[in-house]
């Protein structure tokens, strides 16, 4: 793709901002309408209300001014969509929900002639099956992560096993286990019910479980500016475990004869974090940045997220990451914490923070510096 061509080619004064109908696609859209965009979403048939009648523009209201249906997600890559994207000057915001419907990340890194917002190059760093994956950014950035066990049998204290699901794969399923046998129990039971496969636990990452607090810390770097800013942090809401934990302990006992935990995210809920702690974060970040950058250049553009607990060790509070988002988070309520109210003097979404930067970019005459 010559991405240098296609963004000559624009015309700067009419761009749209193209989303994929899910995740973070209403966030985006809404951040580009506030700063005179024109807004397209691509959205799957049996999921087209959301965005071509609840959110359709119409009136004064309303946030997508286009909507292309598709069939299925991936088919994105047919020709004639691409052809229509560029025709509109179009800009795509990606994500997880993007990436996932395709089984082969190359698809999108190099058939989607469309200028990405980000590092297209990075998103499949989040997959753990592939070698030089987040784990090896974390280590080489310095970013403390919980220990991996690289067999069962190693399960030396609680861990949590994070396998893709058998219906879904780009879903994960979980379950705990303290030592190998319980490893073997649960894995079984788990096959027998269908929920994960043999060949998706050869795969599954077992992972040391973190005692603390539950933290997504959802950032923003700008290669225009050379600055990190802290966007906001908030936890996951999850089914049915978030239920389950609303019950009493008795009851909770009894629930688990009928029906066991699951992870499924649902959603996520604002948190804030305190003041004595937010300068280990942006370390954190500034870390991250820095590694990518000598790593997969030209590293982070724009959104990212260091997903972790925030543990009690020596009467310190510790931030260890667990999860690594290489693109925007899919949580639309980081405004609601205070930060980047602190830095920018109002709340600003991730979506306002985009078309942000993509403006500034455009005026002054460097968004090849943050597109690919």
């Amino acid at each position: 793709m010559n991405l240098k061509k296609i963004i000559k080619g624009y015309d700067k004064k009419n761009i749209t901002i193209g989303v994929l109908g899910g995740h973070s696609a209403l966030d985006v859209s809404l951040g580009a309408k506030k700063h005179g965009f024109r807004t397209l979403c691509i959205v799957r048939k049996d999921r087209q209300k959301t965005y071509a009648k609840y959110y359709k523009s119409k009136y004064g209201k309303g946030v997508i001014d286009e909507v292309i249906i598709v069939d299925k997600y991936s088919d994105v890559l047919k020709p004639q969509i691409q052809k229509k994207l560029r025709a509109l000057n179009t800009i795509f915001i990606h994500n997880r929900y993007f990436w996932v419907y395709f089984d082969d990340f190359k698809k999108v890194e190099e058939k989607f002639e469309v200028p990405i917002y980000g590092t297209r190059s990075m998103l499949k760093l989040e997959e753990r099956g592939i070698p030089k994956n987040q784990y090896n950014l974390m280590q080489k950035a310095g970013i403390r992560y919980p220990k991996i066990f690289k067999k069962p049998k190693e399960i030396d204290r609680l861990a949590i096993v994070k396998v893709n699901e058998a219906m879904r794969g780009y879903e994960r399923a979980f379950f705990f286990a303290i030592d190998g046998q319980d490893f073997l129990s649960k894995a079984n039971e788990l096959i027998l019910k269908k929920a994960v496969t043999n060949k998706s636990l050869a795969t599954a990452v077992i992972e040391e479980y973190i005692i603390g607090a539950q933290v997504n810390f959802n950032f923003f770097y700008s290669p225009l500016t050379d600055e990190l800013e802290l966007m906001g942090t908030d936890t996951r809401r999850q089914t049915n475990l978030d239920g389950m934990l609303r019950l009493p302990a008795e009851q909770q006992l009894q629930a688990m004869e009928y029906v066991k935990p699951t992870f499924i995210e649902t959603g996520h809920a604002a948190v804030t974090v305190k003041e004595s702690i937010l300068e280990k974060i942006f370390e954190l970040g500034e870390k991250f940045v820095k590694t990518c950058k000598k790593e997969h250049p030209p590293g982070i553009i724009g959104p990212f997220a260091l997903q972790g607990a925030i543990a009690s060790e020596h009467g310190k509070e510790e931030p260890i990451i667990f999860d690594v988002s290489l693109r925007i988070p899919g949580s639309p309520g980081t405004m609601f914490t205070p930060y980047s109210a602190y830095l920018h003097r109002k709340p600003i979404s991730y979506g306002d923070r985009i078309a942000m930067e993509i403006r500034r970019a455009i005026d002054t005459d460097r968004l090849d510096e943050i597109l690919t």
